[in-house]
C-alpha cells in the first residue's frame, strides 16, 4: 500500500487538457457564461509529453480571448497549491509562465483590464481583403453569416492579430510550428462570423485561419502548399472548413501561373474535407462521367483535374477512387470485384516495388559467404494486409460520398 504522502502527491496531479479552459468573449456577460467553455485536443506542446500538472486542487486555467481583434487574458484559480514543507520538498508546477512564454505580448494579467478591453472589438475590421462569404443554416441559432479574407504582413494591423491568432496551434495541431511572419511567400486566409450585437452595428468573431506557402514549380510557375487549416471548436460541424478550403482554391484556381495544389501532411478529418470538394469539382468534368470512371483511372482525368481545378495526379487518382466507388453497383458482384481489384492493384504498388528492390538484395549477397537476408511477409500474410488496407480506404471513401449525397454544395 502507498504510504499518505505518495496518495497526497498523486491527489495533486491533474491533467492539463482538464485544468485548461478557453472562451471566446463578445460581451462581459460571456466572461461568467461556462457554457462557452471549450478545451484544448492536446497541451504537450506547453506541459510535456505527460499532459499532467502538479501541485494543484481544483485547477482552472483560464485562456480567454476577445472574439474579434483575440485581446487576451490568462489567469488560473485553485482550491489549494503544494506546500514545499509538506510535499517531500516538491514544489507546484509554473503554470501560467509556461503558457503566457507561447503567447503574444500584451497578455491581460487582470480581469476588469481584460473586459475594459473588450471594447476594442467594436472597431475591429478584419485586416485584408474579403474574398469569399457565405451563409450557414444553425438549427440552434439560425441564419449565420461568413466572410473569409485573405491578408498579408503588408495590412495594417495584421501582424499583431496573427501573433495572437496563431497561439491556438499549440492546442489543436500536432507538431505546430509559428512561422516567419517575415517570409513573403506565405499567404493567409482568416474566417469570421458577422453578426449583429444587441446593441450598435455588426462585429466579427475569429473563426478559424489558413496559411499557404507558395514554392516554386519549374519553369516559372508557383505551387500552393497548404500548411495549417483551423476552424477552432464553437465553429466546428456547420461545414465551415469546406468553405475555407473552398475559398482557398478559388484564390488561385483561375491563376495561369499556378502549377497545383498540395497540402502538408494533412489529417484525417482534413483529407475527407479535402476529397469532397476536389470530388464536387471532379464530378462535374467529361474525364469522370461514369462510363469513363469504369474503365479506370487514366491521364485525361489527371490532365483535365489540373487544368480546372489544380488538383495534382495523386490526388486526381484518389478522386476518381472516390467517386468510382460512387457509381459502382456493390450488387453486382463482377462490377464491385473489379473495383476492389483497381483499388488493390494501385495500394500493392509500393509492395511491388519494395520486393522488386528485395530480390536485388538477395542476388548482391548471395554470393557473401555468411549472408543472410531477412524475408519479407508471406504471400498470405500480404493479401490480408491489403485486404485491411483497402476495407479503411474504403470506409472513408464511403464518407465522402455519403456527404456528397446529402450535401446541396455546388
Amino acid at each position: 500500500m502507498e504510504d499518505a504522502t505518495t496518495a497526497r502527491l498523486k491527489s495533486l496531479i491533474i491533467s492539463s487538457n482538464d485544468a485548461l479552459e478557453f472562451k471566446l468573449i463578445r460581451n462581459p456577460h460571456d466572461v461568467n457564461d461556462d457554457k462557452l467553455i471549450f478545451k484544448p485536443e492536446m497541451s504537450h506542446q506547453v506541459f510535456g509529453d505527460s499532459e499532467n500538472i502538479f501541485g494543484y486542487r481544483d485547477l482552472r486555467i483560464k485562456l480567454y480571448y476577445s472574439a474579434g481583434c483575440l485581446e487576451t487574458y490568462l489567469g488560473m484559480t485553485y482550491s489549494e497549491k503544494a506546500d514545499y514543507m509538506s510535499c517531500e520538498g516538491v514544489e507546484a508546477d509554473e503554470v501560467l509562465s509556461k503558457i503566457s512564454a507561447k503567447l503574444a505580448p500584451k497578455v491581460h494579467s487582470n480581469m476588469d483590464s481584460f473586459i475594459a478591453a473588450l471594447k476594442n472589438d467594436e472597431s475591429f475590421v478584419p485586416p485584408g481583403t474579403v474574398i469569399h462569404s457565405f451563409s450557414v443554416k444553425d438549427k440552434d441559432k439560425g441564419v449565420r453569416h461568413f466572410e473569409v479574407y485573405k491578408a498579408d504582413m503588408s495590412c495594417k494591423g495584421f501582424k499583431e492579430y496573427h501573433e495572437r491568432l496563431q497561439t491556438f496551434l499549440l492546442w489543436y495541431i500536432d507538431a505546430a510550428s509559428f512561422i516567419d511572419i517575415d517570409d513573403d511567400q506565405w499567404h493567409y486566409f482568416n474566417i469570421f462570423e458577422k453578426y449583429t450585437p444587441t446593441v450598435g452595428s455588426h462585429r466579427y468573431a475569429t473563426v478559424g485561419f489558413a496559411t499557404v506557402y507558395q514554392y516554386y514549380a519549374y519553369p516559372h510557375h508557383a505551387r500552393p502548399r497548404i500548411a495549417q487549416v483551423l476552424v477552432l471548436p464553437p465553429f466546428q460541424g456547420l461545414g465551415i472548413g469546406a468553405q475555407l478550403l473552398s475559398a482557398i482554391y478559388r484564390a488561385y484556381i483561375g491563376r495561369s501561373d499556378v502549377k497545383d495544389i498540395t497540402v502538408e501532411d494533412p489529417s484525417i478529418s482534413f483529407q475527407r474535407v479535402r476529397d469532397f470538394i476536389d470530388a464536387q469539382h471532379c464530378k462535374t468534368l467529361e474525364s469522370f462521367s461514369k462510363s469513363n470512371l469504369l474503365q479506370g483511372f487514366n491521364k485525361n482525368m489527371a490532365i483535365e483535374a489540373s487544368i480546372r481545378f489544380k488538383i495534382n495526379k495523386k490526388q486526381a487518382r484518389r478522386v476518381y477512387e472516390i467517386l468510382r466507388l460512387r457509381v459502382t453497383d456493390v450488387s453486382d458482384k463482377q462490377e464491385y470485384q473489379q473495383y476492389r481489384l483497381d483499388i488493390k492493384r494501385r495500394l500493392n504498388v509500393p509492395y511491388q516495388r519494395e520486393q522488386k528492390n528485395f530480390k536485388k538484395l538477395q542476388r548482391a549477397l548471395k554470393p557473401m559467404e555468411g549472408s543472410t537476408v531477412i524475408d519479407g511477409p508471406a504471400p498470405e500474410q500480404r493479401m490480408q494486409i491489403l485486404e485491411k488496407q483497402y476495407r479503411l480506404l474504403e470506409e472513408d471513401y464511403k464518407k465522402v460520398i455519403d456527404r456528397i449525397e446529402t450535401s446541396d454544395w455546388l
